[in-house]
């Protein structure tokens, strides 16, 4: 990731040692980051992933006026408690707040700035990649999923979200092709000693998806899966459970939001992304049960081959994920309302009556009210980890 600092140089006194202070503390804010951070020109300052404006003085503000055409948004303004460098960040801040521009002063201690820079960094560069995301749909949502359609156009206007369809025809021509190439996570799907003539469908299915990815130049996919059960008798569980170890974000359903969802959610946090049906309020407790019989072969801690649950055909799994915090998410499909709570995974359920991964997650009643009240269509999607503050970081800049 670039990460520029264009310089608001002062004309106060003792110029000489307080030049030398700031481009020293940008050295030592960049080894504490892990991030590469370096100076840059007023005319490569918008050719930067993210750019800091060092402020580096009183008396700088009508130069920073100057420059601010030249300067991409929102303004990030880098200050020190020395020479008047905050006071001047605030009336620069307080002349982009009448003009309409977002900005924001990062100060404080060296800690607090570098801990400061390595969050919006990670905004930023997610940012970056959802602007530039190609998804695919590979057939329209499935019938039961009557709010779960995306605009093509507003989408790729709004958020440089490219959405490219895919029709079942082409999905099956590929699938009939029962071509597909071994991997660390198909061998470990076959060593579990599953029906064979299932697998074997299942790994069809596979190949057919990743060689559409390739094709399409995908970095997703959503899949009217429902529609192999009769035609191949198997299912795509282990197709998307795959390419989503491999980083290829997979869905099902068709759920288009749920597969934006799962890009942004991935892409914040760079955790493996478990889309789920919330299956059950218990109300008495503040507990909530989600499931599905597919998640991303990297993200339990071991897994157990069974039926789909719908059907009883081919491969679903049952992953034990681990316990402990976790977040639930979900945006809608022009981003422009989102969910999310970090709550507390507190078991792995082993029910019949349920998709086959079924967790159960503590949360606060009002927030579990949003599920009853203004819920944001069917699948939510969880990761491990507590990514709350970060996600609505993310909300902050779009």
């Amino acid at each position: 990731m670039k990460i520029g600092v264009y310089y608001v140089e002062s004309t106060n006194a003792d110029g000489e040692n307080i030049n030398r202070y700031n481009h020293e503390l940008v050295d030592r804010l960049a080894e504490m980051t892990g991030l590469e951070i370096r100076f840059v020109e007023l005319e490569e300052a918008k050719d930067q992933d993210m750019l800091l404006v060092f402020i580096g003085g009183g008396g700088t503000e009508g130069r920073f006026k100057q420059a601010l055409p030249a300067l991409p948004h929102p303004v990030l303004l880098m200050t020190t408690g020395y020479n008047n460098s905050l006071a001047a960040s605030m009336e620069i801040l307080s002349y982009l707040e009448q003009n309409g521009i977002r900005g924001e002063i990062i100060h404080g201690s060296e800690e607090k700035m570098a801990s400061r820079i390595a969050v919006l960094a990670r905004v930023f560069a997610a940012k970056k990649k959802i602007n530039h995301l190609r998804l695919g749909s590979i057939g329209k949502p499935s019938d039961w999923l009557i709010s779960s359609d995306v605009d093509k156009k507003k989408s790729l206007e709004k958020n440089g979200i490219t959405i490219v369809d895919v029709s079942m025809t082409e999905f099956f021509m590929e699938v009939n092709k029962k071509e597909y190439e071994d991997n660390e996570w198909t061998r470990m799907v076959k060593a579990k000693n599953w029906h064979p003539e299932d697998v074997e469908v299942s790994c069809s299915i596979y190949g057919a998806l990743k060689r559409l990815a390739e094709k399409y130049e995908l970095d997703g996919m959503t899949v009217r899966c429902f529609d192999l059960l009769q035609p191949f008798k198997g299912t795509g569980c282990m197709a998307l459970a795959v390419l989503n170890a491999e980083g290829v974000y997979a869905g099902c359903e068709g759920d288009m939001p749920s597969l934006i969802s799962m890009a942004v959610l991935g892409e914040l946090t760079g955790q493996p992304v478990f889309q789920a049906n919330p299956s059950r309020i218990l109300t008495d407790t503040d507990e909530i049960i989600f499931a599905h019989c597919t998640l991303p072969l990297n993200m339990p801690t071991d897994i157990e081959l069974m039926s789909h649950f719908e059907s009883g055909l081919g491969i679903a799994f049952r992953g034990r994920i681990p316990e402990g915090p976790c977040t639930i998410f979900k945006t809608s499909g022009l981003l422009d309302r989102c969910f999310v709570k970090t709550g507390l995974l507190e078991e792995n359920l082993k029910e019949t009556n349920l998709c086959r991964t079924q967790i159960k997650i503590k949360l606060e009643k009002e927030d579990l009210n949003y599920f009853l009240t203004h819920s944001i269509g069917n699948h939510h999607l969880i990761v491990s980890g507590d990514y709350e503050e970060l996600i609505k970081e993310f909300y902050r800049w779009l």
